[in-house]
């Protein structure tokens, strides 16, 4: 793995004006300034308000892209020491930060975060409309699936204050029928010859919702036999043959080869999954498609539904998503942050981020300061920041590193050559969460729907927040009150294959200005709504647009990854290996993309440290 290849694997050749933008005054973004002690933030210092281009916002990767393009910074301020620095305040290193306090309850901690805000991935928006705030997830969505967690990371979350069972209550799973609501698919003119709405999949009889599709009767005739007939396209083979066969048969092979089916219902599916894996169906296994979404067309009778992830109710989500773990955490290491003492209350608290970084604490967490260096030295390690345009160095005993990956090798310069490409070998998964406050939702619920599914749109999809009212926040659940629109984008290059198209991806998402998604947001929207008096600068109170070049954490299950002889031959097993004092805790690590992972390999680093 040659320097050259690396750094354009990282920058992907985004060609930004990385200087200029570098020094621009990042605390000047937030609209307020700083207090006497260097690094405390104002008590009006608040970015969960923000809206516009957030996730990975301007100032949060200039200074790494620079270090990535061979930048250093002279002159760096020398000072503290501490027993403990986490690169990265995601839910993994505040989960790494709690593990170790646990044990070492004297320690002296220092979390370190690129971003304005806390939580990673983890990031809450938030939104006033009136004397009302509607919360929604930027990032990370839910505890999903927690009866997979680990030991750890379920004792985490119990610890902190998460009680599973409540969100039974708190999420209204009859919401839906009560307002009789099914998804949706908006055939584009583009790509299908006219603009329609066709409501009811999945309600309405499949020969009816056919019938409206604007389509070739061949393709509704073969929409509805793959939907409706109970065949086996692999006769004569057992489950484990036809398993076999399928994990390296795409789905998209799978609907033309086996269930043989008109082109143009293949269209309409092309990305059905792309929200998820992003990716196109030509490069996810039918294997992950027999359980995915209840089970997709045609699979059903070949290859039977084994029940998904144990089957749990997708319920379990705070109505910021996991920023309220990412907060619950917050406030178990640095309580006076963090006002309140339960899951309910700490929706809705005000978090004062003055006191995330005091010169008396024994936890900090500094925000907006990008590591660009990190090494072993005698007894420690040692660690250079950026900040402000002004370099620190620091010491630890330990260092974990909680960003992503593909950073690692860059901020680990020392580190050895084949751990560097183990490191790089998972290739992040760029895309954008847009958020759209809108008055009401009487619209959608005129049509009957909650989620729109755009076969050749920018957005893949338009879909509700979910139904949670949890303490005294109290969620949407009648057409005349505000809702969070969720809409979801994806860089498809479906010309390019495997994890390039990501690199490509990530590019063209870090160089597409605000304005882009927005005229998009009220394109989509304006043609969906239709014919229902929607007009977006008159019925859109705000958009947040969370960007993220490196997202998801890579996915290994998909058409192209190789068979590992072994769980230790696995590249992202060899890349989270200790090196020295340094240890490594991300998801990327699990090479998986869930709270779970983050919060499990974060378990792991802490215990290879106090296991010495």
């Amino acid at each position: 793995m040659t320097d050259r290849i690396t750094r354009r694997d990282f920058l992907n050749g985004t060609q930004i004006a990385i200087g200029a933008a570098m020094t621009a005054p990042l605390f000047s973004a937030c609209g307020v300034s700083e207090t006497s002690y260097e690094f405390a933030l104002s008590p009006d210092y608040y970015p969960p308000a923000k809206t516009g281009l957030r996730g990975s916002h301007d100032g949060s990767w200039e200074a790494m892209h620079a270090a990535v393009s061979g930048k250093t910074w002279d002159n760096p301020i020398v000072g503290e020491s501490y027993d403990l620095v986490v690169v990265g305040g995601g839910l993994s290193g505040l989960s790494a930060a709690y593990f170790y306090r646990q044990k070492k309850p004297d320690a002296k901690i220092l979390i370190l975060d690129n971003h304005d805000d806390f939580g990673g991935h983890a990031k809450r928006n938030e939104f006033e409309i009136g004397s009302e705030t509607r919360l929604s997830y930027g990032g990370t969505e839910a505890i999903d699936t927690p009866s997979i967690y680990s030991t750890p990371a379920r004792q985490l979350l119990k610890d902190i204050g998460v009680v599973l069972d409540r969100f039974y209550d708190y999420f209204d799973q009859e919401f839906w029928d009560r307002h009789n609501l099914s998804k949706s698919i908006f055939f584009d003119k583009e790509t299908f010859g006219v603009d329609k709405l066709v409501p009811g999949y999945g309600v309405r009889a499949w020969a009816e919702f056919a019938s409206k599709m604007p389509v070739s009767d061949k393709a509704k005739a073969d929409f509805i036999r793959v939907q409706t007939e109970e065949v086996d396209y692999m006769p004569g083979k057992t489950y484990d043959e036809k398993y076999e066969i399928l994990r390296k048969t795409s789905y998209e092979d799978f609907l033309r080869h086996y269930a043989k089916v008109d082109e143009e219902v293949i269209q309409i599916y092309k990305r059905w999954g792309m929200s998820f894996w992003c990716v196109g169906i030509d490069e996810i296994p039918t294997t992950l498609i027999q359980n995915y979404d209840g089970g997709m067309p045609g699979v059903t009778h070949t290859l039977p539904r084994t029940g998904y992830r144990n089957d749990d109710p997708y319920i379990f989500h705070f109505p910021d998503g996991n920023a309220s773990v990412a907060r619950l955490l917050v406030r178990a290491l640095i309580p006076q942050a963090i006002p309140g003492s339960t899951m309910e209350d700490v929706v809705i608290a005000k978090a004062d981020y003055s006191q995330l970084d005091q010169p008396d604490g024994d936890t900090s967490i500094r925000l907006n300061s990008t590591v660009v260096n990190a090494r072993n030295v005698k007894d420690g390690a040692e660690i250079t920041y950026v900040r402000k345009g002004q370099a620190h160095k620091i010491k630890a005993n330990h260092v974990v590193m909680a960003c992503y990956n593909m950073a690692i090798p860059y901020i680990c310069s020392d580190m050895g050559e084949a751990q560097k490409q183990a490191l790089s070998y998972g290739v992040k998964v760029p895309l954008v969460y847009t958020k759209v406050l809108v008055p009401d939702w009487q619209r959608f619920a005129d049509i009957g729907t909650d989620f729109i599914y755009y076969p050749g749109g920018f957005y893949k999809q338009v879909e509700f927040a979910y139904p949670v009212s949890i303490g005294t926040y109290k969620g949407s659940m009648e057409p005349d009150q505000p809702m969070v629109l969720h809409l979801c984008h994806v860089p498809w290059v479906p010309d390019v294959k495997g994890p390039a198209q990501w690199r490509e991806g990530r590019g063209r998402i870090l160089t597409t200005p605000f304005e882009t998604f927005e005229a998009h947001v009220k394109s989509q929207l304006s043609n969906t709504l239709a014919g229902y008096d929607f007009e977006p600068d008159r019925d859109i109170n705000a958009i947040t647009v969370n960007r993220w070049p490196h997202g998801y954490s890579y996915s290994p299950d998909l058409i192209w990854e190789p068979d590992y002889a072994s769980e230790a031959d696995k590249p992202w097993v060899k890349g989270r290996a200790s090196f020295g004092r340094i240890h490594i805790a991300n998801s990327d690590a699990a090479a998986s993309a869930d709270t779970n992972a983050a919060i499990t390999q974060a378990h792991r680093a802490i215990t290879e440290i106090l296991q010495g």
